[in-house]
């Protein structure tokens, strides 16, 4: 063999073994406030997979949220809104952005405790499982990733509840983290239903104390006093 087809043959092997295989994988973020902020994350798709998700729009803005919305209703949830955001596309690394915003009682809801003066919160999160088209031809079922109760999630800290399950097939994995509020606190999961309170802020507690009357009433005293004066 001569010494340049050896120098080629080494070279096809070495450039084959540096190769390292990209996996293809989907995160999804849950950030919770007033309403809970979510974004799904498919990342190193396929070229085909990503170009025909791009070149359809089958895969737009309102595909997750109006499932979910579709699959409430069912379950007669009605009292869920959303807030749709344009979906971000990375041509480089093939991946697709997905966020919006989910709002109403049946996703978020909470109830004031007029003895402590906290506000107790109740999240819901079966939404979360479903099944969407990225394509005509690639269904993705969280349902089979997400299925296992909120409760037996991993609890890192005490704002944050996640789980990741390896993929099955094209993902290699596929992860779910729900961020709380950081003023959260007896943060407690029962099924998939997350509880937890707010402490009342200044505001709340002033407005409910004694000596904002007392405080009333010495303003007034001096306001007569003053009156009485200037007569």
């Amino acid at each position: 063999m001569k010494k340049s087809a050896l120098i080629c043959f080494f070279l096809i092997i070495f450039i084959l073994v540096s190769i390292v295989p990209v996996h293809a994988s989907v995160s999804v973020e849950s950030t919770v406030g007033d309403n809970i902020y979510v974004i799904y994350n498919f990342e190193n798709l396929d070229s085909a997979i990503y170009n025909e998700a791009v070149d359809i729009s089958q895969f737009n803005s309102s595909t997750i949220p109006q499932i979910i919305k579709e699959n409430l209703e069912t379950q007669n949830l009605t009292h869920v809104d959303v807030g749709l955001q344009p979906n971000e596309y990375d041509d480089a690394t093939k991946t697709i952005s997905a966020s919006f915003y989910l709002s109403g009682s049946d996703i978020i809801s909470y109830t004031a405790n007029r003895t402590t003066m906290r506000k107790n919160y109740q999240l819901k999160t079966e939404w979360r499982n479903f099944q969407v088209n990225l394509t005509n031809s690639f269904p993705i079922n969280f349902t089979q990733y997400f299925s296992e109760p909120v409760e037996k999630w991993q609890h890192p800290n005490q704002t944050t509840y996640f789980i990741e399950s390896p993929g099955t097939g094209f993902f290699n994995v596929v992860s779910f983290k729900i961020t709380l509020p950081s003023t959260a606190i007896n943060v407690q999961a029962n099924g998939d239903t997350v509880t937890y309170e707010f402490p009342p802020n200044f505001a709340d507690t002033f407005l409910n104390s004694p000596f904002l009357i007392l405080a009333v009433l010495i303003i007034l005293v001096i306001v007569a006093l003053i009156y009485r004066r200037v007569r």
